[in-house]
């Protein structure tokens, strides 16, 4: 899932956990290394892709359709990236490894549609055109090998030729812009711009995101000549092309569409042995129809040509059919069309005709209707005859398509070289990545893509985060993104009629979205509740010994790189799965694990779930033992005892481990003025305001607030945490650089395409204090420059929202780590003059009793700003505050949203592609206001402290040139603590690593504080006791397994552990294996995954499980005379309201 979503890094950790577990699984090892080298391909990392790929073809026992998949991914990684060598050697190596692919898998109708794409690249047109008709031969419906047909027939200038194929290619998939452009320049060609202009449009309304920003200027060319065009001329030569609405409703290409849906609508083409659809039907309609083109051009069937046909058809005469007389030709609607517009000027002999050409058009249409009406009754009647007739059999079912096959041959060419050039302001490329989806039980993979984008010749980067190459051609060639096939297993024999559903039934299964997921839930949850479903599922089952659902195969592709899908069917027992098709079956062993029922089900899948059960089986419930906060220590150890069975990763929050979900925004409708609320701001003017316990209090009740004047009041010194200093104390020092898009603080939009995104781009380097200082000077005397040449000429101030949009790239400086007190003390004893709620170190902050350093929460950092350096969206880590200074001398635009509505910004994310923890986001704030999200908006100036409270979501921008200090503050509040283990156990939920030890810190907290809020002790209390019962139980396993733990005590300083497989923290009980010459730390889940009796592990204890004890022991609720809690709210001082910046 997370591959299709684009997520590698994610996907990459799901496999790596996956090729490790010992469990059974639906994807064998090999596969899953499959997909691990697949996805360093589509990160770019294609000398790692190399190598796994090559590696795997090493392996002796590996099946023949994953070596076929291999060869095809590393073959075609040949053609495409110019790193693996030069090109002679890259082309030769590819077309080798292409030909291994199809020896492997001869069905395999995209290895040989990527083998035709090299022969075109190599000039071999006659080896590519044979490729592509096999390949047609495997799958007629693919709209990206007509299109290629298309490219080849264009370059060898048979342009019927190349209409008819490319109207196969958009009649097979509306929106591939690939061919839709490539039909554009073959009008353009042919001097037929108004059909041009229609496909251009088509072009930019595609399934592709990235369109050329050279296809509009071209398309509002169209425009403006069409508008001006002179008056037709009686020597206007006659069309070459049918126009587009004339190829697009010529019956071969209705009939290929009708035989589309028909096919999608037979169930996916069930397979009826012994019959398959006539090899040479759409061939045969070519043939028919090809007359029916302009006079004076050989018309003949579209590639690939019947085999028993050498030479080209010539146009059947007698079978033309005569038009009727009031049918007007190109010259008289060129006529027609020039009078209309210049009737005030016409003489009557001219008014006369014009009211003849009228009337003709009028039964022109009149008959064209009829004609069309006729066509669409025999259509309708063709397919009830089809669906109602036994005698029609749908297409054949192979290699996991459906075959819309077409006649094979060989099709000849005229020796012409021209038409091969044609000159645009514009390239077209081809693009390079093809995907595969792999199904285990049925061996079938399904087949590569390849993106044919639309796109300048320098190398640029989709959505997918893969460049585009160009080659040599003036054509889109290639597949289009975001195709949907649904696929079916190679080999269907096992299932007979008694155990196949019906069309109905099994379209209606198909519709279903979530099907499977929801059927798992379902079990689950009335099983959790005690019901029987036996019965149930037992009445389901006697339609016959299986019920098969459909197998529905997903392929994503991002434009420019196409995407692996994971499609695995489930793991097959006893031979009872022929046809990797999931299915319920009545009679299966009995599935009993201490009180959790077993589903049989593939972990990975998209598409596939299967449900077995015993009719017999029974639920046993076995008692857990129950804590209170009153539970001792030794209570809890003796309760744990011999139960290290069930050992595993727990939820710190709640005993019934449910997942964490985003929360459900406030009920209540915001007004107008609602959504744009005033800042929460108070403004110091002296120490002890500054020191006075209503600041904090006021700074806790509001989600966001700024204080300004702090640096005033306090005296602080900012310069020392200016450019200039920093360079002076340490010129070398390491800082992250952001590359990002200028644009304005409220807008983030594709610069190609000016449609608004969420997504923020962002790309990561690294250099020193010293460069970075010279580009934020630079960049400052650049404009000063700009700004001084312009009042020299005179020029007045150029509205910016009028002038032409330019887009900029800009560096932003961050995560300059300022925590080495060596280097940095005079800036480090500065910030102790700040009061102790806002200081880095505190006894009052959470944080300060981690025990060891968390850069950039526990320590300061500095950003380095230059106009429009943004911070994206975001929530601090683990929520905890945040504290920010401006240095100066610019300023920073600040928006903020209130925790509660979290939920709706996460969910809004997912709907515009990116993800919320991992992705780099800009909100849109007019879909937050139509969502009633409230947003604060406003300025820090220089010296003005912000204060982000827990949970706050915010994004910040740049107006000027300055620097900013920040840090991470934990107060001791009970809100605090449970927003952080929320978020904790949330980001263990979305495999996120939570960089704040929050098991750790709890036992930190437990010996160091003396709580007396009830609701904070509660919320220590409860982590504590879920915490020491996990450590016993693991214990207890490792006994039961028969090692010994070794004490390992933990050092000063010594940071937290984590698991090197799923990043959770692991504290007290590691477990510790070598890999890869380093010993890397487990937590008992992953542990217990790849080893079930860890074999091969040593388990290390940080802390003696009696000191635990007696540290959860003492840890008690105190009650102190006269202390004010959080509760008790003080009255704050007055706050100066600051009025957000209007919205423009």
């Amino acid at each position: 899932m997370f591959k299709v979503q684009s997520d590698y890094e994610s996907s990459l950790k799901h496999f790596q956990s996956a090729i490790i577990d010992t469990a059974s699984a639906s994807f064998s090892k090999l596969e899953i290394q499959f997909h691990i080298a697949h996805l360093y391909e589509l990160q770019n990392k294609h000398k790692a892709a190399r190598e796994a790929y090559e590696n795997l073809l090493k392996e002796q026992d590996i099946p023949n359709h994953l070596q076929a998949d291999i060869q095809r991914q590393l073959g075609w990684m040949y053609h495409t990236v110019d790193a693996l060598g030069e090109k002679s050697f890259r082309e030769s190596t590819a077309v080798q490894l292409l030909q291994k692919s199809i020896e492997a898998d001869p069905k395999s109708g995209q290895s040989l549609y990527l083998l035709g794409r090299c022969y075109s690249a190599l000039g071999k047109v006659h080896d590519a055109f044979v490729a592509y008709r096999n390949s047609v031969d495997k799958c007629e419906g693919n709209a990206d090998t007509w299109c290629s047909i298309g490219v080849l027939y264009q370059q060898q200038n048979q342009p019927i030729d190349a209409l008819q194929a490319y109207i196969c290619a958009v009649q097979y998939d509306k929106g591939h812009t690939a061919a839709w452009t490539n039909l554009g320049i073959l009008y353009e060609t042919c001097n037929q711009p108004r059909d041009a202009l229609a496909c251009y449009m088509n072009a930019t309304r595609g399934n592709n995101k990235a369109v050329n920003p050279n296809l509009a200027p071209r398309i509002k060319f169209l425009q403006q000549q069409l508008a001006n065009a002179p008056m037709p001329s009686v020597t206007n030569k006659p069309r070459q092309l049918l126009s587009i609405e004339e190829a697009w409703n010529l019956p071969v290409t209705t009939d290929m569409s009708n035989r589309q849906q028909q096919q999608q609508q037979q169930g996916q083409g069930q397979q009826i042995s012994g019959q398959q659809r006539p090899m040479g039907a759409t061939a045969n309609n070519f043939q028919k129809y090809g007359q029916q083109f302009t006079s004076g051009v050989s018309a003949g069937p579209p590639p690939p040509y019947p085999a028993n046909d050498a030479k080209r058809f010539k146009p059947d005469i007698t079978n033309e059919q005569q038009r009727p007389h009031f049918y007007l030709n190109q010259q008289q609607m060129q006529v027609l069309h020039y009078q209309q517009q210049n009737q005030g000027n016409l003489t009557p002999q001219q008014q006369q005709q014009l009211q003849q050409l009228q009337q003709n058009y009028r039964l022109m249409q009149q008959h064209q209707l009829k004609i069309h009406q006729q066509q669409q009754l025999q259509q309708q009647q063709q397919q009830q005859h089809t669906v109602q007739g036994p005698q029609l059999s749908p297409s054949f079912v192979q290699g996991g398509q459906i075959n819309r096959a077409v006649a094979p041959g060989i099709p000849s060419f005229n020796n012409q070289q021209g038409n091969q050039a044609v000159s645009r302001s514009f390239n077209i490329q081809r693009s390079q990545t093809p995907t595969s989806s792999y199904n285990q039980t049925s061996q079938a993979y399904s087949q590569p893509s390849s993106t044919g984008g639309f796109i300048s010749q320098t190398p640029t980067y989709t959505n997918g985060g893969i460049p585009t190459t160009s080659t040599g051609y003036g054509y889109n060639n290639g597949y289009n993104n975001s195709n949907i096939n649904e696929a079916l297993p190679r080999d269907l024999s096992g299932i007979t009629p008694e155990t196949t559903v019906s069309d109905q039934v099994l379209q209606e299964l198909i519709s279903q979205k979530e099907f499977t997921t929801s059927l798992a839930e379902d079990l689950l949850n009335r099983l959790a509740q005690g019901e029987d479903v036996m019965d149930e599922l037992a009445k389901a089952s006697d339609v016959g010994p299986e019920v098969a659902l459909p197998n529905t195969q997903f392929s994503t592709t991002t434009a420019g790189s196409p995407s692996t899908t994971s499609t695995p069917s489930t793991a097959s027992t006893a031979g009872n799965m022929q046809s990797g098709v999931p299915y319920i079956k009545q009679e299966l062993p009995d599935l009993k694990l201490n009180n959790r029922v077993i589903l049989s089900e593939a972990k990975p899948s998209l598409n596939s779930l299967r449900v077995s059960f015993d009719r017999d089986v029974k639920v046993e419930l076995a008692a857990e033992p129950v804590f209170s906060l009153s539970t001792t220590s030794a209570e809890i150890i003796r309760a744990c005892e011999g139960r290290g069975a069930s050992a595993r990763n727990t939820s710190m929050i709640s005993d019934k481990q449910i997942p964490p979900s985003p929360p459900e925004p406030p009920k209540i409708k915001l007004t107008k003025e609602q959504l744009l609320p005033n800042t929460p701001s108070v403004l110091l003017d002296n120490k002890k305001l500054a020191f006075s316990p209503q600041l904090q209090e006021f700074c806790l009740q509001h989600p966001i607030a700024v204080v300004r004047g702090l640096a005033s009041a306090l005296k602080l010194d900012l310069g020392l945490f200016s450019t200039k200093t920093l360079v002076e104390a340490n010129p070398e020092q390491t800082v992250e650089v952001r590359t990002q898009l200028k644009q304005d603080a409220d807008e983030n939009v594709d610069p190609q395409t000016e449609t608004k995104l969420w997504s923020c781009a962002s790309h990561r380097s690294h250099t020193t204090i010293a460069k970075y200082a010279q580009y934020q000077a630079s960049s400052f005397q650049e404009s000063l420059k700009e700004e001084q040449d312009r009042i020299a000429a005179g020029q007045p101030k150029i509205d910016e929202s009028k002038k032409k949009r330019t887009y900029k790239m800009i560096k932003f400086g961050t995560n300059v780590d300022l925590s080495d007190e060596k280097k940095w003390r005079p800036q480090l004893t500065e910030l102790t003059k700040l009061p102790a709620f806002a200081r880095v170190v505190s006894a009052g902050n959470m944080l300060s009793h981690v025990g060891h350093s968390i850069l950039g929460m526990n320590t300061v950092q500095l950003y380095m700003k230059v106009p429009g350096s943004r911070t994206p969206g975001h929530q601090e880590n683990n929520n905890f505050c945040s504290i920010n200074i401006n240095i100066g001398p610019g300023d920073c635009e600040w928006f903020g949203v209130p925790d509660a509505y979290w939920g709706v910004i996460a969910n809004l994310c997912e709907k515009n592609n990116t993800n919320y923890l991992h992705g780099s986001w800009w909100p849109d704030l007019q879909e937050l206001y139509e969502e009633n999200v409230p947003v604060y908006r406003f300025h820090q100036k220089p010296g003005d402290m912000v204060w982000v409270n827990s949970g706050c979501v915010h994004w910040v921008q740049a107006v000027g040139w300055c620097n900013n200090i920040a840090w991470n503050v934990g107060p001791l509040t009970a809100r605090q603590y449970s927003l952080g283990l929320e978020r904790y156990e949330w980001n263990k939920f979305q495999r996120y690593k939570s960089i704040v030890p929050l098991i750790h810190l709890t036992w930190n907290l437990a010996r160091n504080i003396k709580v007396s809020d009830p609701k904070l002790f509660e919320a220590i209390k409860g982590c504590l006791i879920r915490s020491i019962r996990q450590v016993c139980l693991s214990l207890d396993f490792v006994k039961m397994c028969g090692l010994q733990t070794k004490f390992h005590g933990r050092g000063r300083n010594e940071a937290s552990h984590y698991c090197g497989i799923c990043e959770i923290e692991v504290f007290d009980v590691l477990f510790v294996k070598e890999q890869d010459r380093r010993h890397v730390v487990h937590c008992v889940d992953c542990a217990r995954r790849q080893a079930p009796h860890l074999d091969g592990f040593v388990v290390l204890e940080e802390y003696h499980l009696n000191d635990l004890g007696q540290v959860y022991d003492n840890f008690v609720q105190h009650s102190v005379q006269g202390q004010t809690t959080p509760s008790q709210a003080v009255t704050p001082p007055p706050p100066t309201s600051t009025t957000p910046t209007p919205i423009t």
